[in-house]
């Protein structure tokens, strides 16, 4: 049994975390979701470097990214064996960070941000390829050894890590969908653990309203809250655009919604 968090990031910044607990992986949670996606341009998926994390249904295309967050985890564990080399790697990962979080307090567009990165991230990350590259080449370190595998990680990966320079919006990692899982954990564990798979389908109901309320700032009592209080309004409309986008947790006018807003 697995749990899975998909936290999408809609083109006008809103955020919806969904979560699903079952056999299957994450990347077919991400499939089912996909094939019910409106629109037909790719989107963004980021994710850490494992196979079964991104989708294999046919039809189904995306913009890979990976995180680089796990492939500088790996050089920091290293470092007390490999000081030199580590410590060039990460302040060079240290300046496409700082150059994110210049671009967080700019409050850059996605495409603003785009050209920050290709302008200042992009000639470092490519010296560091470089810099990659030539240590297999002059066989400084051991393939097998600590510093081989954490250099032929980033290698293997290195398209998907440097998403962040070729497409616009892409995030540096996936922090934010790490931690959003830990709710999953801490849930999990509160409820210790769930009976059945059908109970496990309302947990992760519940999860992804209670974590999506949380997102988008709103008090997620209030807002099931609500819910319960236009239950029949809805059921009497199913088909109403407009309960469907007041009903989000982003969502909701004065009148209906006004406490959660």
């Amino acid at each position: 049994m697995f749990t899975s968090n998909i936290l999408a990031i809609t083109a006008d910044n809103h955020k919806i975390a969904l979560y699903f607990t079952g056999p299957k992986h994450a990347g077919e949670n991400m499939a089912d979701v996909l094939k019910q996606r409106a629109s037909k341009s790719p989107p963004i998926q980021m994710c850490d470097a494992l196979s079964r994390n991104t989708p294999k249904a046919i039809g189904i295309e995306i913009l890979l990214a990976n995180c680089m967050a796990h492939g500088r985890r790996q050089f920091t564990e290293i470092a007390p064996n490999f000081p030199g080399e580590c410590r060039y790697v990460l302040e060079a990962l240290g300046e496409v960070y700082y150059n994110d979080a210049t671009a967080r307090e700019q409050a850059l567009s996605a495409e603003d941000r785009l050209r920050l990165h290709q302008t200042q991230s992009g000639p470092v990350m490519e010296r560091l390829h470089a810099w990659l590259e030539a240590q297999f080449a002059e066989k400084k370190p051991e393939p097998n050894s600590g510093l081989g595998k954490a250099i032929t990680y980033l290698l293997w990966h290195w398209k998907g890590l440097t998403a962040f320079v070729s497409h616009a919006g892409a995030p540096l990692d996936n922090n934010i969908f790490e931690q959003a899982l830990k709710r999953a954990v801490l849930h999990r564990k509160n409820a210790l653990f769930y009976k059945t798979l059908n109970g496990a389908q309302v947990g992760d109901l519940f999860m992804s309203l209670i974590h999506t309320c949380r997102l988008c700032g709103a008090n997620s009592f209030e807002y099931l809250t609500e819910l319960q209080r236009h239950a029949r309004d809805l059921a009497a409309n199913p088909g109403c655009a407009t309960w469907r986008v007041e009903l989000m947790p982003r969502g909701g006018t004065p009148s209906s919604f006004q406490s959660v807003r």
